[in-house]
């Protein structure tokens, strides 16, 4: 397995720090408001590297936090009068929810910073200890200066404009940054020897690294993962202060998402182009989203248009015509040339592209066996095996086929074209064939496409 390391800025060799085990942290949502399709384009991109190491038979832990205390969420609370646990209950469910929409199932473990306060404390305290955090009227902060290695991770310059952004006087530098803030009135706060108040952002992630996942060793944990956005100033902040107190560095190798766009524009709220994900699926299937956000390489800046998530539903259509054709067929064992094409491809720092042109490869090569010979039995039981792979490695293909040509398709709805299809097999079987005619032109008036068949008589949504 080789993957892009965004500290050595090249693609690597993967060794894990324990033999077929691999360690995996994702920073999570800030859990104050709907997630949006960045968070979507992260959440999948690292449930594809999941798979994929489960697929070459590493035993994996998987972690992803939730921010639960934060700036923004005490906001949240004021403009709504809310409390804490009302809005981030809410808002982690809601995650979620829409993100096993998507295919992605929950991480091993889900931890929160709330619950981490203990081991929160328990770090600072040390760093307190060690002179290496220090006590201002309003917060503690952590002295950079005492790690040689800050800006190694993200290899950034801190020019005096960076610097001024968070001018304070009491601090030793302005690049320091702020481990605990003290108890405010109206604030949500917690107890510790050195003054109640609440964490900062970054101590979070290194202390639940610290309590769940951390080797004894050089490193804590195999990888550490995120949106590039995080790379600075959160990722290099949470490695610093693990140096400093543990003296091991955080991970072994960190892997970075690009940003998304759209229409060109990068998401932001101020551009008022934040597209929530509960939108989106509002629209389109949650297959759907997955197989078109996963068609772009992770590392690449991907660019939202409706026109291209279109073109690419039409490339997941062949594959669920494929399935159709297929369907309810004995299973093979799974071609294994194609199986280790796809884990190849996969093994070179997800590179999808070559992936999902090996899965038209097989789609295409299937459908021509088949259109010669539509009994083929091998055929169709070889792609019915390869097509159930496919779901376990990209989360795709998981329908039932004519289902899948239903989306769309409301159930009041459904229960009518039922209706109206009974309708016709009871006009067909009383030799009434013009009444059978007049049910199906009033389908197909609806975008209703009926296919008889050995099976009986099947509909799916027309484009």
């Amino acid at each position: 397995m080789n993957i892009y390391d965004s500290v050595q800025r090249k693609k690597v060799e993967f060794i894990p720090i324990k033999e077929n085990k691999v360690k995996i942290y994702v920073c999570g949502p800030t859990v104050y408001d709907d997630a949006h399709l960045g968070h979507a384009r992260s959440a999948l991109a690292f449930d594809l590297l999941r798979r994929t190491f489960k697929e070459l038979n590493y035993k994996v832990t998987f972690v992803k936090n939730f921010t639960d205390i934060d700036d923004k969420i005490i906001k949240k609370m004021n403009e709504t009068g809310k409390s804490l646990e009302e809005i981030t209950t809410f808002y982690i469910g809601r995650y979620k929810n829409e993100m096993n929409a998507l295919g992605i199932t929950d991480a091993d473990i889900e931890p929160k910073a709330t619950e981490s306060i203990e081991e929160i404390v328990r770090f600072i305290e040390a760093l307190l200890k060690e002179d290496k955090a220090y006590k201002t009227s309003d917060s503690i902060y952590f002295d950079t200066s005492k790690d040689d290695k800050y800006l190694s991770l993200s290899h950034m310059k801190m020019d005096d404009s960076r610097a001024r952004v968070e001018a304070n006087k009491e601090k030793r530098d302005q690049k320091d940054f702020a481990l605990w803030k003290f108890s405010k009135k109206g604030e949500p706060t917690y107890p510790a020897s050195f003054g109640d108040g609440r964490p900062g952002w970054h101590i979070e992630c290194s202390a639940m690294i610290e309590k769940h996942l951390a080797y004894k060793g050089d490193f804590q944990i195999d990888i550490h993962a995120g949106g590039a956005d995080l790379l600075f100033p959160h990722h290099e902040n949470e490695a610093c202060q693990t140096r400093c107190k543990s003296g091991q560095e955080l991970a072994k190798y960190w892997m970075h998402n690009g940003f998304v766009t759209i229409n060109g524009e990068k998401m932001s709220k101020s551009l008022g182009n934040s597209f929530f994900l509960k939108d989106a699926l509002k629209e389109y299937d949650g297959e759907i989203l997955r197989f078109y956000l996963l068609s772009s390489h992770y590392r690449a800046n991907f660019n939202f248009s409706e026109v291209d998530l279109l073109v690419s539903k039409k490339r997941l259509d062949k594959l669920y015509r494929l399935k159709k054709r297929v369907f309810e067929g004995k299973k093979s064992s799974t071609c294994k040339e194609f199986k280790k094409g796809i884990l190849e491809a996969l093994s070179e720092d997800l590179n999808i592209s070559k992936t999902l042109a090996l899965l038209d490869e097989m789609m295409a090569n299937a459908n021509e066996k088949l259109d010669a010979n539509p009994k083929d039995k091998i055929t169709k039981f070889e792609t019915n095996a390869n097509l159930e792979w496919i779901e376990s490695i990209l989360g795709i293909s998981y329908k039932n086929p004519y289902m899948y040509f239903q989306i769309g398709v409301n159930k009041k709805e459904k229960m009518q074209i039922e209706k109206l299809i009974n309708q016709r097999i009871e006009a067909k079987k009383e030799k009434n064939f013009a009444l059978a005619d007049e049910i199906r032109e009033t389908l197909t008036c609806k975008g209703i496409q009926l296919m008889d068949t050995a099976n009986g008589t099947q509909w799916e949504k027309a484009e």
